[in-house]
């Protein structure tokens, strides 16, 4: 299937933000606070637009079944936004006047650009690395749970059988719609560049 060949095709990059010092931190629990707090106003502010370009790929979709598909993907960023709004009041965040980092921006102009101008099979593979890196990530991490873990739910909430399944409804839309192509590909590959740019922002400032 075309989204397990691609994931192979960037199992490097994979595997580099798996080990990136971030998740690393994710999954020990010793990622400092502030860093946590920056990663989540920029992950807010990211999830925003991400809401976006489903909307505007659902006005792109070929059925009422796609169309449906992506109405219940939209609801799963809503509740992923509820999760950093819980985040924020615990960490103080004012989500509403959150300054982009220079990574966010380039991550989200590439995604909105594929959503507006791109075909629906370039703007799935825009957006399926976000989704199954996550996944990933929360099932790599989650056997170091512990009851007093600081980042506890954020890992429950990315590994959890509700969002494995929202992944695989955007990996079979990516398979019912796309075929691999150099857009394609691109697409998929720079998502990925810009998802360990993401990781790396928070630890630099």
């Amino acid at each position: 299937m075309l989204h397990q060949k691609l994931w192979a095709q960037n199992s490097e990059r994979v595997s580099q933000c798996l080990n990136h010092p971030f998740v690393r931190g994710l999954g020990d629990g010793t990622l400092d606070t502030d860093a946590f707090r920056r990663y989540v106003a920029q992950d807010a502010f990211f999830l925003r637009a991400f809401v976006r370009a489903y909307a505007l790929a659902l006005a792109k979709s070929q059925s009422i079944e796609q169309a449906e598909t992506f109405h219940g993907l939209i609801g799963g960023v809503l509740d992923e936004l509820k999760l950093h709004a819980g985040y924020a009041k615990e960490l103080d965040i004012q989500l509403d006047t959150v300054q982009p980092f220079p990574a966010t921006l380039a991550y989200t102009h590439f995604l909105m650009a594929r959503a507006r101008h791109g075909e629906l099979a370039e703007i799935l593979a825009a957006m399926v690395p976000c989704m199954k890196l996550y996944h990933y990530i929360g099932n790599s991490l989650r056997d170091q749970l512990h009851p007093t873990h600081p980042f506890k739910e954020w890992i429950e909430s990315y590994s959890s059988t509700e969002f494995e399944v929202l992944c695989q409804q955007l990996e079979a839309l990516l398979d019912q719609v796309a075929t691999d192509t150099p857009a394609v590909r691109d697409a998929y590959r720079y998502a990925m560049h810009c998802e360990f740019d993401f990781f790396t922002a928070p630890l630099q400032r």
